[in-house]
């Protein structure tokens, strides 16, 4: 078999991918530039090629576009550490087969690649160039999914059911999927299906012919007429009723509809991408939602984590809103201290971003001075529920900012290191105060004296004195 590819500027990175599929049992070849790789592409073609985006001089998506028009068959996995919408949509419709995050695991890695050479068909052709990026912003690895599907499907046809708390930004999503789409340049339209009454959202959607019913004196075109080539999006479909689910799905079972007291049937060529709040499968249940239509929209589902399952995006989220806000309101603009960025992670924020977003508009104008500090997000404006400094002892406060800083460096099995830890500092501290005797140390902590002299052993914890008197 030829061998792997390996095109990155990092010398860890290629040596470690490179050991991991040699063990494999690859043969595989390294190049730290795509110009390097590239000149040896016609002469000794590689089975696969793993290229980082960001690379000295030619970058890798460069690198990609040239070894598809070389061989349109030839498997190219992409890979970096700055995931984003734009990036990840442009290498899937330059036609890269599969998208790592870096960091990355390394048996995730050589799966893939395993998989890639199993099935090397199924690649993507090229398209067009990729549009402005949707305001999608995050970099936790929750996020980095979302980017990732969002990239994968953008280009597909296929229906989409967007999932995910209110406020977590799914309309935002289903922009995406239509900016990165060969849709783009047809028109997004937008529908609240809670927002509308019962007896006007079929009209709404549809439209409807003059003298239809009292109030339609012209014919009016619906939402399905409006998005005609281009991208439906219906928000809270769970709130749909019963009797219009079943309009909607025969639209999307056929491709065709009525408007409200026509006879005129419509052709309909319109992706529809739907979100919820709601859990529709308990819907189901309940005799509250088709489960058929579930399916029909169902057919891709992208997840949107809350924001307290994605701290670490926060502080990033912050400054864009505080920017946009100043801009918006034509205001100079703010900045957040360090302090305050800190006490933001730490609030729950149910409203999710959207409520981060409204809190950013309100400090801009009621927050005094140019920087925003903890005591500034403890006003009216701060966050119901928010966990302050003044709820937090110093040891918590430092705690969380460890483990914050932990996750944000991609450490694993933190449980176990942290309750480590923990374990050994407890027993020390509980060992001074009881000069050395364990006995009097385990009452303390509540444990028995065995306990405590099997944790002693297990943390490589010591008295502070030799003292050990039972």
């Amino acid at each position: 078999m030829n061998p792997v590819w390996i095109v990155d500027d990092d010398r860890s990175v290629r040596f470690v991918l490179a050991t991991a599929l040699r063990d494999a049992g690859y043969s595989v070849t390294e190049f730290a530039s795509a110009e390097d790789a590239k000149r040896l592409l016609r002469r000794e073609p590689p089975a696969l090629v793993v290229c980082d985006v960001r690379l000295p001089g030619e970058d890798g998506l460069a690198l990609l576009r040239a070894i598809k028009a070389a061989d349109p068959q030839l498997p190219v996995i992409v890979m970096s550490a700055y995931t984003d919408v734009a990036t990840t949509a442009a290498a899937y419709r330059d036609g890269a087969l599969d998208y790592l995050a870096k960091p990355f695991d390394l048996t995730q890695a050589v799966a893939t690649v395993q998989r890639a050479l199993a099935d090397p068909a199924t690649t993507q052709a090229p398209a067009a160039a990729a549009p402005a990026r949707p305001t999608l912003l995050g970099t936790s690895a929750a996020m980095r999914e979302v980017f990732r599907l969002v990239g994968q499907v953008a280009a597909s046809d296929l229906n989409v059911l967007i999932t995910g708390e209110t406020g977590t930004g799914k309309e935002l999503v289903a922009r995406a999927l239509h900016t990165e789409s060969a849709r783009r340049d047809r028109p997004f339209v937008a529908l609240n299906t809670a927002a509308i009454p019962a007896e006007l959202l079929e009209s709404e959607l549809f439209g409807h012919e003059a003298g239809a019913f009292t109030g339609a004196q012209r014919r009016s075109a619906g939402r399905f007429e409006q998005a005609e080539g281009g991208t439906l999006f219906l928000d809270e479909i769970g709130d749909m009723p019963l009797a219009l689910q079943t309009r909607l799905l025969r639209v999307l079972a056929g491709g065709e509809f009525y408007r409200v007291g026509g006879r005129e049937l419509i052709r309909s060529d319109v992706r529809v991408l739907a979100a919820t709040h709601q859990d529709l499968a308990a819907k189901i249940a309940r005799g509250e939602f088709r489960a058929d239509l579930m399916h029909r929209l169902d057919v891709v589902r992208i997840h949107l984590p809350p924001l307290r399952e994605r701290r670490t995006d926060i502080p990033a989220l912050a400054r864009q809103f505080l920017t946009a806000a100043a801009r918006e309101l034509k205001l100079p603009e703010k900045r957040f201290t360090q302090a305050a960025l800190q006490a933001l992670t730490r609030n729950p924020f149910p409203g999710n971003v959207r409520e981060l977003e409204n809190l950013c508009r309100r400090l801009t104008l009621t927050a005094p001075g140019s920087s925003i500090r903890p005591e500034d997000l403890r006003r009216d404006g701060a966050p119901r529920g928010a966990v302050t400094d003044a709820s937090a002892g110093p040891w918590e406060t430092a705690f969380r900012g460890w483990a914050d800083a932990q996750l944000a460096a991609g450490t694993r099995h933190l449980y176990a290191l942290a309750r480590g830890r923990c374990d050994r500092i407890l027993l020390e501290a509980a060992l001074a105060a009881s000069d050395g005797h364990r006995q009097h140390a385990a009452a303390a902590l509540g444990l028995g004296r065995n306990t405590v002299t099997r944790k002693l052993g297990s943390a490589r914890a010591r008295p502070p004195r030799p003292s050990t008197r039972e």
